[in-house]
C-alpha cells in the first residue's frame, strides 16, 4: 500500500513546508517536529518518502553511491551501471544497537566462509536520503553521540574487530517527539536545521476533514489515490524545479544584514543560525519561483530556523515561537 499522499495531509503547513525545503536543499540540516501525539508527524515523514524524486545509484552499492569511484573498497562493487532508486528514508528505532546503526562484522560470512567482511548498517542505507527517528528525545545517549559525530563529518568510521571501515553517510535527519516525554540534548538539538511545532487542530471542520481523508484512504483507496497522487506529482516537479533554480537565487547585502540582525536580537549562539536562516530563505525563494531572497522569505523562514536555538529565559513565559515573532516585528517591520 502506497504511503498516505503528502499533498493530502490536512493543515500542518509549517511542518510540510519545512520538509519540502530540506528536500530542495539538504544542506539546511534536517527537521525536528515536536508536538502532540496523533498530529500526523510520522504520517508526514512516510508521505515524504513517496514524494521525493528518485536518485541514481550504482547497482549493488550498499551506500547508494552515484559513481563507481565513490563506492567504498570494502563493498567490492565492480558494476558500473547505475539504476534509479527511491530516495532512501530509513527508520532508526529506539533501543537500536550501535552495531545496527554503524554496521559490523558479517557473522554469517565469518562462520560459513571464514571471511572477515563488513555488514553495512542503517547509516549506509540512509546515505543520500533521510534518517528518521521517532521519539528522538528518548534516544540513548551513546547513539546520540554517534549521530553527532557522523552528522558533523558526513562519514561513518567503524574501528572494531580488526576492521577499519569508512563510508559516506550524508543524510537529512528528521526527528519527531512529544516534549512532554523529555527534552532533547542541546548538542543534538543544534544539529537540526529547522524545528516546527505541531498541535491538534481546534476547528471542527478541520478535524472532520482529517477523518474524511483518512477514512477514504483506508476504505476507498483507488479513488482516493487517483485524486491525490497527481498533486504529489505536481509537487515533486516543483521541488525539482526549485533544486535546479537554487544556485541562481541571489542574496543581497540587505538580506544578509536582515539575517544577522534577527539572530543578534534573539541572542542565538554561534553563526549556525544565520547560515541556516539564509539557506532556508533561499530554498523558499526557489520554491516560490523568486530569483532573489526578500525580507518576506526571511520572515517566513525565521521561526523554523531559529526557535530551537534560543536560550532559555526564565523571566519570559512566552514560547520560543512567540519570542521569534516578537523580535521579527521589531527588527524586520
Amino acid at each position: 500500500m502506497t504511503p498516505f499522499p503528502f499533498a493530502a495531509i490536512v493543515g500542518q503547513d509549517e511542518m510540510k513546508t519545512a520538509m519540502i525545503l530540506t528536500a530542495i536543499d539538504p544542506k539546511i540540516g534536517g527537521v525536528l517536529v515536536f508536538g502532540d501525539r496523533g498530529t500526523g508527524k510520522s504520517t508526514a515523514v512516510r508521505a515524504l518518502a513517496a514524494l521525493l524524486p528518485p536518485i541514481e545509484a550504482v547497482k549493488g552499492c550498499p551506500v547508494n553511491s552515484a559513481r563507481l569511484e565513490d563506492c567504498p573498497d570494502w563493498a567490492q562493487v565492480t558494476e558500473t551501471e547505475t539504476t534509479s532508486r527511491p530516495t532512501p528514508v530509513v527508520d532508526l528505532p529506539l533501543g537500536v544497537t550501535e552495531d545496527r546503526v554503524t554496521g559490523a562484522l558479517d557473522i554469517e560470512r565469518a562462520l560459513t566462509r571464514g571471511e572477515k567482511a563488513f555488514e553495512a548498517g542503517l547509516l549506509a542505507r540512509a546515505n543520500r536520503g533521510y534518517l528518521y527517528i521517532d521519539e528522538v528525545n528518548l534516544l540513548e545517549d551513546h547513539i546520540v553521540d554517534l549521530l553527532l559525530d557522523v552528522a558533523q563529518s558526513g562519514e561513518n568510521v567503524v574501528e572494531r574487530e580488526g576492521m577499519s571501515i569508512r563510508h559516506a553517510a550524508r543524510f537529512v535527519l528528521v526527528g519527531s517527539g512529544n516534549p512532554e516525554e523529555g527534552e532533547l540534548r542541546p548538542q543534538l538539538l543544534d544539529r537540526f536545521g529547522l524545528s516546527v511545532e505541531v498541535t491538534s487542530p481546534k476547528e471542527i471542520d478541520t478535524r472532520v476533514e482529517v477523518i474524511r481523508r483518512r477514512d477514504a484512504y483506508e476504505n476507498d483507496y483507488d479513488n482516493f489515490m487517483a485524486e491525490w497522487q497527481p498533486q504529489d506529482v505536481a509537487l515533486r516537479a516543483r521541488i525539482l524545479d526549485a533544486r535546479a533554480a537554487l544556485a541562481g537565487v541571489r542574496s543581497s547585502n540587505v538580506a544578509l544584514h536582515d539575517c544577522a540582525s534577527v539572530c543578534v536580537a534573539l541572542g542565538s549562539d554561534g553563526l549556525r543560525g544565520e547560515l541556516t536562516l539564509l539557506r532556508t530563505a533561499r530554498a523558499l525563494a526557489a520554491f516560490e519561483g523568486a530569483d532573489e531572497v526578500t525580507r518576506a522569505h526571511i520572515r517566513e523562514a525565521a521561526p523554523m530556523a531559529l526557535r530551537h536555538r534560543l536560550r532559555r529565559d526564565p523571566l519570559d513565559e512566552a514560547g520560543t515561537g512567540a519570542r521569534v515573532a516578537r523580535q521579527l516585528a521589531e527588527v524586520l517591520p
